[in-house]
Protein backbone atom coordinates (compact mmCIF):
# COMPACT_ATOMS: atom_id res chain seq x y z
CA UNK A 1 0.00 0.00 0.00
CA UNK A 2 3.22 2.30 0.07
CA UNK A 3 5.90 3.24 -2.10
CA UNK A 4 8.79 1.51 -2.17
CA UNK A 5 12.22 3.41 -1.35
CA UNK A 6 14.34 3.33 -4.84
CA UNK A 7 16.93 1.23 -2.60
CA UNK A 8 14.66 -1.12 -2.12
CA UNK A 9 13.53 -1.70 -5.92
CA UNK A 10 17.24 -1.72 -6.68
CA UNK A 11 17.91 -4.83 -4.39
CA UNK A 12 14.65 -5.84 -5.82
CA UNK A 13 15.77 -6.16 -9.08
CA UNK A 14 19.35 -7.57 -8.68
CA UNK A 15 18.03 -10.49 -6.38
CA UNK A 16 15.42 -11.40 -9.08
CA UNK A 17 15.45 -13.92 -12.06
CA UNK A 18 15.94 -12.68 -15.81
CA UNK A 19 12.43 -12.89 -17.15
CA UNK A 20 10.68 -12.40 -13.61
CA UNK A 21 8.22 -9.47 -13.65
CA UNK A 22 7.05 -7.14 -11.15
CA UNK A 23 3.72 -6.38 -11.51
CA UNK A 24 2.74 -3.61 -9.08
CA UNK A 25 -0.68 -1.55 -8.03
CA UNK A 26 -0.84 1.94 -7.58
CA UNK A 27 -0.52 2.51 -4.13
CA UNK A 28 -3.99 3.08 -2.10
CA UNK A 29 -3.11 6.73 -1.73
CA UNK A 30 -3.27 7.45 -5.29
CA UNK A 31 -5.85 5.30 -6.16
CA UNK A 32 -8.48 5.41 -3.15
CA UNK A 33 -7.82 8.78 -0.98
CA UNK A 34 -6.79 10.70 -3.57
CA UNK A 35 -9.18 9.24 -6.57
CA UNK A 36 -6.18 10.22 -9.03
CA UNK A 37 -7.03 14.09 -8.39
CA UNK A 38 -4.14 16.05 -6.85
CA UNK A 39 -1.85 13.03 -7.34
CA UNK A 40 1.28 14.77 -8.86
CA UNK A 41 3.60 14.47 -6.43
CA UNK A 42 2.92 10.84 -4.96
CA UNK A 43 2.74 9.39 -8.60
CA UNK A 44 6.19 10.46 -9.91
CA UNK A 45 7.37 9.14 -6.42
CA UNK A 46 5.79 6.07 -7.73
CA UNK A 47 7.53 6.16 -10.82
CA UNK A 48 10.53 7.04 -9.13
CA UNK A 49 10.52 3.81 -7.26
CA UNK A 50 9.67 1.80 -10.57
CA UNK A 51 12.57 2.67 -12.52
CA UNK A 52 15.34 0.52 -11.52
CA UNK A 53 12.45 -2.31 -12.48
CA UNK A 54 11.78 -0.95 -15.82
CA UNK A 55 15.60 -0.50 -16.63
CA UNK A 56 16.27 -3.95 -15.33
CA UNK A 57 13.68 -5.06 -17.16
CA UNK A 58 12.11 -6.42 -14.05
CA UNK A 59 8.31 -4.67 -15.02
CA UNK A 60 5.24 -5.90 -16.25
CA UNK A 61 2.09 -3.88 -16.25
CA UNK A 62 1.33 -1.59 -13.16
CA UNK A 63 -2.06 -1.55 -12.35
CA UNK A 64 -4.60 1.21 -11.11
CA UNK A 65 -7.41 -0.56 -8.95
CA UNK A 66 -9.74 2.43 -8.57
CA UNK A 67 -12.18 1.87 -5.73
CA UNK A 68 -16.52 1.01 -6.02
CA UNK A 69 -16.85 4.13 -5.84
CA UNK A 70 -14.89 5.73 -8.56
CA UNK A 71 -17.89 5.36 -11.40
CA UNK A 72 -18.59 6.57 -14.72
CA UNK A 73 -19.20 10.50 -13.63
CA UNK A 74 -15.23 10.56 -13.56
CA UNK A 75 -14.03 9.63 -16.70
CA UNK A 76 -12.34 12.71 -17.49
CA UNK A 77 -10.55 12.07 -14.21
CA UNK A 78 -9.61 8.94 -15.63
CA UNK A 79 -8.48 10.05 -18.99
CA UNK A 80 -6.42 13.39 -17.63
CA UNK A 81 -4.72 10.58 -15.23
CA UNK A 82 -3.72 7.96 -18.04
CA UNK A 83 -2.31 10.96 -20.46
CA UNK A 84 0.00 11.94 -17.95
CA UNK A 85 1.83 8.38 -17.39
CA UNK A 86 4.93 8.00 -19.42
CA UNK A 87 4.33 5.43 -22.67
CA UNK A 88 7.19 3.64 -22.33
CA UNK A 89 5.56 1.48 -19.02
CA UNK A 90 2.70 -0.87 -19.29
CA UNK A 91 -0.33 -0.14 -17.60
CA UNK A 92 -3.50 -1.60 -16.83
CA UNK A 93 -6.45 -0.39 -15.01
CA UNK A 94 -8.99 -2.80 -12.79
CA UNK A 95 -12.74 -1.33 -12.76
CA UNK A 96 -14.97 -1.90 -9.66
CA UNK A 97 -18.03 0.43 -9.97
CA UNK A 98 -20.54 -1.85 -11.13
CA UNK A 99 -22.02 0.93 -13.95
CA UNK A 100 -18.68 0.41 -16.02
CA UNK A 101 -19.89 -3.35 -16.56
CA UNK A 102 -23.43 -2.16 -18.04
CA UNK A 103 -22.84 -3.72 -21.68
CA UNK A 104 -23.74 -0.26 -22.93
CA UNK A 105 -22.28 3.19 -23.01
CA UNK A 106 -20.20 3.86 -19.78
CA UNK A 107 -18.65 0.28 -20.54
CA UNK A 108 -17.81 1.61 -24.12
CA UNK A 109 -16.68 4.67 -23.84
CA UNK A 110 -13.97 3.49 -21.12
CA UNK A 111 -13.17 0.62 -23.09
CA UNK A 112 -12.12 3.17 -25.99
CA UNK A 113 -10.21 5.37 -23.35
CA UNK A 114 -7.91 2.27 -22.70
CA UNK A 115 -7.41 1.20 -25.73
CA UNK A 116 -6.73 4.95 -27.11
CA UNK A 117 -4.37 4.88 -24.22
CA UNK A 118 -2.98 0.94 -25.22
CA UNK A 119 -3.63 0.42 -22.06
CA UNK A 120 -4.83 -2.68 -20.57
CA UNK A 121 -8.33 -3.29 -18.72
CA UNK A 122 -7.82 -5.97 -16.00
CA UNK A 123 -10.28 -8.72 -16.41
CA UNK A 124 -11.14 -10.36 -12.74
CA UNK A 125 -13.18 -13.31 -12.35
CA UNK A 126 -14.21 -14.49 -8.87
CA UNK A 127 -17.09 -16.81 -9.63
CA UNK A 128 -14.79 -19.91 -8.56
CA UNK A 129 -14.59 -18.21 -5.56
CA UNK A 130 -18.56 -17.86 -5.06
CA UNK A 131 -19.71 -21.27 -6.25
CA UNK A 132 -20.23 -22.55 -3.35
CA UNK A 133 -20.48 -21.25 0.66
CA UNK A 134 -17.12 -21.08 2.12
CA UNK A 135 -15.18 -24.27 3.56
CA UNK A 136 -13.53 -22.37 6.08
CA UNK A 137 -13.03 -18.63 8.19
CA UNK A 138 -10.33 -17.58 5.74
CA UNK A 139 -12.78 -18.66 2.79
CA UNK A 140 -15.56 -16.47 4.64
CA UNK A 141 -13.27 -13.71 4.52
CA UNK A 142 -12.15 -13.50 1.44
CA UNK A 143 -15.96 -14.14 -0.05
CA UNK A 144 -16.86 -10.97 2.06
CA UNK A 145 -13.56 -8.69 0.71
CA UNK A 146 -13.80 -9.71 -3.04
CA UNK A 147 -16.16 -8.24 -5.27
CA UNK A 148 -18.30 -10.17 -7.91
CA UNK A 149 -17.95 -7.85 -11.21
CA UNK A 150 -19.29 -9.20 -14.27
CA UNK A 151 -17.16 -11.33 -16.12
CA UNK A 152 -14.98 -9.83 -19.33
CA UNK A 153 -12.66 -10.67 -21.93
CA UNK A 154 -11.99 -7.59 -23.48
CA UNK A 155 -8.60 -6.60 -24.38
CA UNK A 156 -7.86 -3.08 -24.97
CA UNK A 157 -3.88 -3.66 -25.33
CA UNK A 158 -1.21 -5.85 -25.34
CA UNK A 159 -0.88 -6.95 -22.41
CA UNK A 160 -4.28 -8.40 -21.24
CA UNK A 161 -4.01 -9.18 -17.01
CA UNK A 162 -6.56 -11.55 -15.80
CA UNK A 163 -6.74 -12.49 -11.74
CA UNK A 164 -8.53 -15.11 -11.42
CA UNK A 165 -9.80 -16.24 -7.27
CA UNK A 166 -10.15 -19.96 -6.65
CA UNK A 167 -10.85 -22.29 -3.54
CA UNK A 168 -8.64 -23.92 -1.51
CA UNK A 169 -9.74 -26.87 -2.88
CA UNK A 170 -8.56 -25.53 -6.10
CA UNK A 171 -9.93 -28.31 -7.83
CA UNK A 172 -13.41 -26.39 -7.78
CA UNK A 173 -12.40 -23.77 -10.02
CA UNK A 174 -11.19 -26.25 -12.70
CA UNK A 175 -14.01 -26.17 -14.81
CA UNK A 176 -13.53 -22.12 -15.03
CA UNK A 177 -9.82 -22.60 -15.65
CA UNK A 178 -11.61 -24.86 -18.53
CA UNK A 179 -13.21 -22.45 -19.68
CA UNK A 180 -10.37 -19.43 -19.69
CA UNK A 181 -7.29 -22.14 -21.25
CA UNK A 182 -8.82 -21.29 -24.69
CA UNK A 183 -9.10 -17.99 -24.23
CA UNK A 184 -5.38 -17.51 -22.81
CA UNK A 185 -3.99 -19.50 -25.86
CA UNK A 186 -5.91 -17.60 -28.60
CA UNK A 187 -4.31 -14.46 -27.10
CA UNK A 188 -0.84 -16.02 -27.25
CA UNK A 189 -1.49 -17.05 -30.61
CA UNK A 190 -2.81 -13.56 -31.56
CA UNK A 191 1.10 -11.92 -30.38
CA UNK A 192 -0.63 -10.89 -27.15
CA UNK A 193 1.50 -11.29 -23.62
CA UNK A 194 -0.85 -11.95 -21.11
CA UNK A 195 -0.28 -11.94 -17.63
CA UNK A 196 -2.57 -14.19 -15.31
CA UNK A 197 -2.92 -13.95 -11.30
CA UNK A 198 -4.21 -16.94 -9.63
CA UNK A 199 -5.41 -15.99 -6.22
CA UNK A 200 -6.88 -18.32 -3.49
CA UNK A 201 -7.95 -17.56 -0.26
CA UNK A 202 -5.01 -19.18 1.47
CA UNK A 203 -1.66 -18.07 -0.63
CA UNK A 204 -0.32 -21.49 0.15
CA UNK A 205 -2.54 -23.03 -2.56
CA UNK A 206 -2.11 -20.21 -5.13
CA UNK A 207 0.56 -22.43 -6.66
CA UNK A 208 -0.91 -25.46 -7.42
CA UNK A 209 -4.02 -23.30 -8.47
CA UNK A 210 -1.57 -21.99 -11.13
CA UNK A 211 -0.05 -25.67 -12.20
CA UNK A 212 -3.45 -26.73 -12.68
CA UNK A 213 -4.29 -23.46 -14.80
CA UNK A 214 -1.13 -24.60 -16.88
CA UNK A 215 -1.54 -27.97 -17.43
CA UNK A 216 -4.39 -26.94 -19.32
CA UNK A 217 -2.88 -24.34 -21.37
CA UNK A 218 0.01 -26.87 -21.95
CA UNK A 219 -2.62 -28.88 -24.01
CA UNK A 220 -3.37 -26.28 -25.59
CA UNK A 221 -0.01 -24.57 -26.43
CA UNK A 222 1.80 -27.90 -26.83
CA UNK A 223 4.90 -26.34 -28.44
CA UNK A 224 5.66 -24.03 -25.92
CA UNK A 225 7.30 -25.05 -22.01
CA UNK A 226 4.25 -23.87 -19.52
CA UNK A 227 6.28 -25.66 -16.17
CA UNK A 228 5.26 -23.41 -13.20
CA UNK A 229 8.42 -23.69 -10.87
CA UNK A 230 8.07 -24.62 -7.65
CA UNK A 231 8.63 -21.55 -5.34
CA UNK A 232 11.70 -21.40 -2.91
CA UNK A 233 11.74 -21.43 0.39
CA UNK A 234 11.57 -19.15 3.10
CA UNK A 235 15.13 -18.65 4.16
CA UNK A 236 13.98 -18.88 7.74
CA UNK A 237 12.80 -22.51 6.95
CA UNK A 238 16.30 -23.44 4.77
CA UNK A 239 18.47 -25.95 6.85
CA UNK A 240 21.88 -26.45 6.77
CA UNK A 241 21.13 -29.79 4.73
CA UNK A 242 19.74 -27.62 1.80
Amino acid sequence: YAIPKTTTTRRWARQSAAGFRFCFKFPSEISHHLQLLGAENATNQFLKALEPLAEADRLGPTFLQLGRSFGPDRLRVLSRFLHTLPRDFCWAVELRHPSWFDSGDHEHRVNELLSRHRVDKVLFDSRPLFQLPPDDDVEAESQQRKPQTPVRQTVTGKHPLLRLVGRNRVELADRFLDQWAGIIAGWINDGLQPYVFTHTPNDTFAPAFARRLAERLQRELPERNLTVPTPPKPASQLSLLD
